[in-house]
């Protein structure tokens, strides 16, 4: 069986670690492409070298852009190489402009495309997540998805025959990379944090939260009143829209670090009192990890860590009396046990046998 995946951000590699592994234990040829969306070497070039994943066989170099001239350099350049390459399977992960353009290319080409983290669903349609989720998953022959409750949204969409339990491989590269890490070291603070102190983990770059002037500023501010300090983690378009907003990124109590690899992200996570943050991946790496996090968004797709108090939602902290804000983002971590809504660390193998078994049966 031969295998195509495609990539472009810092949460498909992530997910692409295991999966990558788990293609070459079974035997099957596995090709990569990475489009370039994130093109940044903390976004990209760490995680492949960080997470042991082979090096990229195309790389189509996107970069940055609007979401009409991202998505559509993607697909224009893509098919050229599905023309070529003619998988078994084209996989793409996630809710990317890499991921939409990988499934619209296949899929007008005739290749089968398999779509992982399938079913998830923030019911925002301002996001443009939500638009790459919804339409991935109703062109995508196989879905694969992460928990029951992706299934559940599937099957309202009329996709119950396409839809396949997977659980998520991110809980894999996760788990597997908190126990290497606390094997090998105490876990640390990025660097500008007091080693000793508690302190908070904060990231910050959905378009929602950072493209306007006002918000940004609001919620820099209240990151910045808090009385733990904060580890900013500085993803490239906050760095963008606080250089073109004038907004003062390290005062107060933040301080600022550039985007992590991922086995210091989960020891950083590991090392912290919580996260505040609006990353989908990073909900969950808190929720794995046994962090409270607090969500800076009206909605999250990842519901199941809002159980017990592990994730709560504050879409405008700033708002909030400071006290109060303060005891939300700096809680304790609640009691209640947060099961495993995610999978065992074993979904790269069932994504490897679903292909093999759905690739058969399809003919």
């Amino acid at each position: 069986m031969k295998v195509l995946s495609v990539v472009g951000a810092r949460p498909q590699l992530v997910k692409l670690a295991p999966v990558a592994a788990a293609l070459s234990a079974a035997g099957h040829r596995h090709r990569i492409v990475h489009t370039g969306q994130h093109y940044d070497a903390d976004l990209s070039d760490v995680f492949f070298s960080g997470l042991s994943i082979p090096d990229p066989d195309v790389r189509l170099g996107v970069g940055s852009g609007s979401h009409g001239v991202q998505t559509g350099a993607a697909l224009a350049a893509l098919d050229e190489v599905f023309a070529e390459e003619r998988p078994d399977w084209v996989l793409v992960y996630g809710d990317t402009n890499s991921t939409l353009a990988g499934a619209l290319s296949a899929v007008k080409t005739g290749l089968p495309v398999a779509h992982l983290e399938a079913g998830l669903r923030s019911f925002n349609r301002r996001m443009p997540e939500e638009h790459n989720r919804v339409l991935t998953d109703h062109c995508a022959d196989l879905l694969l998805a992460p928990t029951e409750e992706a299934v559940r949204h599937l099957a309202r969409e009329g996709l119950a025959a396409r839809t396949r339990l997977a659980g998520d491989v991110m809980v894999d590269v996760c788990l597997r990379t908190r126990d290497e890490v606390l094997a090998a070291r105490p876990a640390a603070p990025p660097a500008g944090v007091p080693a000793g102190r508690p302190f908070l983990l904060a990231t910050l770059h959905r378009p929602g939260n950072t493209d306007d002037p006002a918000r940004l500023a609001a919620l820099i501010g209240a990151l910045a009143g808090l009385p733990l300090p904060v580890a900013l983690l500085v993803h490239p378009r906050l760095a963008a829209r606080a250089r073109e907003y004038g907004v003062e990124l390290a005062r107060g109590s933040v301080r600022v670090s550039r985007p992590l690899p991922y086995a210091e992200l989960v020891a950083a996570v590991l090392a912290s009192a919580g996260v505040v943050t609006d990353s989908g991946g990073l909900q969950k790496e808190a929720f794995l990890l046994g962090r409270p996090c607090t969500t800076v968004r009206p909605e999250t797709e990842w519901v199941e860590t809002l159980d017990g108090g592990w994730n709560m939602l504050v879409p405008d902290p700033y708002e909030l009396p400071r006290d109060r804000w303060a005891r939300l983002a700096a809680r304790p971590a609640p009691r209640a046990a947060r099961g495993a809504p995610y999978g065992d660390g074993s979904a790269a193998g069932r994504v490897v046998r679903l292909l093999e078994e759905e690739g058969a049966a399809g003919g």
